[in-house]
């Protein structure tokens, strides 16, 4: 069963966020320290509601606790799923709440993010869940709350973090509180906020790949510096648009074969799950270029795009003719971005076209 069958015919499972556990961590840890008890379970306010978690492991004395839980999120492929969450929690004697990344938990280090660089990357809606939860059981802020995630600095290496400037560590996230299975609201999130780090840093060409193949090719071909890249994956449509809306000047897209026909066709989402490539169309692209009767009935009935981009004839440079339409696709998402250019590699990393505007 392939992976959108699954989607379609399961109902799938919702999930609970960083943020929204260390909120459930915190909670623990200060009503532990007011009532000198052990806790078991928390129930916390997040912005979807109300929720219950059981506290993994408990110490406290009338000082400070330490409080952990385990992620579950749900049946979204997370990279923090059954991540160990810890939060300790000391009186502060400011009035203030003051957090500190603990052990796997990054730093920011780069303009451009919603924190000032030297702030735990502890971002700015579960730092509101975590203050309103804590001081509704307290009465007060007088507390320093610095949160862990087992293992962060590894897991940290498979995410945008450290091209972001997060060092050391993963990113405590969440707006609501719940994960959505499938929704990539983690990888969107990475997007905006590597385009604000470019721009924060005055970079003005951008260069969106759907994966590593086509960005090591682009970083070969164009030579920017790596704040410029983005790892846009399938959601070109995402990221032109929140370029566009954030005043970039020029946009690069770099992808394989298969995923610019799709962007030529009018996708905005290239996974494959949510869109395909119609071969009637491919066809008319193929007709548009001058191919054979032949080229053209064989296209309307081809298994891949890779097939036709193999099987046809060389002279008619399919691939550039795609790039110009995708190309054309992604200026009306993109409307305001001044350059819009397409690099099209196939799987060995060899340029099939490459466009300028």
């Amino acid at each position: 069963m392939s992976e959108k069958e699954i989607i379609n015919t399961k109902k799938l499972k919702k999930g609970w966020t960083t943020g929204a556990c260390a909120t459930a961590c915190s909670s623990a840890c200060v009503y532990g320290i007011i009532k000198q008890e052990k806790v078991d379970t928390i129930t916390i306010d997040l912005p979807a509601g109300a929720k219950e978690f059981k506290i993994f492991n408990f110490e406290f004395d009338e000082n400070q606790a330490i409080a952990s839980t385990i992620k579950d999120a749900g049946d979204d492929p997370d990279i923090t799923h059954n991540c160990e969450i810890t939060v300790k929690i000391k009186k502060n004697k400011a009035n203030n709440i003051k957090f500190i990344a603990g052990k796997g938990v990054g730093t920011v280090t780069k303009k451009g993010l919603p924190l000032d660089v030297g702030e735990p990357a502890i971002n700015p809606k579960p730092r509101q869940m975590i203050e309103k939860n804590i001081v509704a059981i307290s009465g007060h802020n007088n507390w320093i709350v610095e949160v862990s995630i087992k293992n962060g600095e590894d897991l940290a290496k498979q995410t945008w973090n450290p091209r972001l400037g997060i060092t050391d560590g993963l990113s405590i996230l969440g707006t609501s509180g719940v994960v959505i299975p499938y929704s990539c609201s983690a990888w969107i999130h990475s997007i905006y906020r590597g385009i604000d780090v470019a721009m924060a840093m005055n970079i003005q060409h951008m260069v969106g790949s759907t994966g590593k193949t086509s960005e090591n090719k682009a970083m070969q071909v164009l030579g920017l510096k790596n704040e410029s890249y983005i790892d846009m994956g399938d959601f070109v449509g995402g990221m032109l648009k929140y370029a566009s809306n954030n005043n970039v000047e020029e946009i690069t897209i770099s992808g394989g074969f298969a995923k610019m026909v799709k962007l030529a066709q009018g996708n905005r989402d290239l996974h494959s799950s949510r869109s395909q490539v119609d071969f009637q169309k491919l066809s008319e692209f193929v007709e548009q270029i001058g191919g054979s009767d032949n080229e053209i009935n064989f296209v309307k009935t081809a298994n891949t795009a890779l097939e036709v981009l193999t099987t046809i004839s060389p002279s008619l440079n399919i691939g550039h003719h795609i790039a110009i339409c995708a190309q054309n696709q992604a200026k009306k998402i993109g409307k305001k971005i001044k350059k819009v250019n397409v690099l099209i590699v196939n799987r060995s990393g060899d340029v099939i076209s490459h466009i300028k505007d």
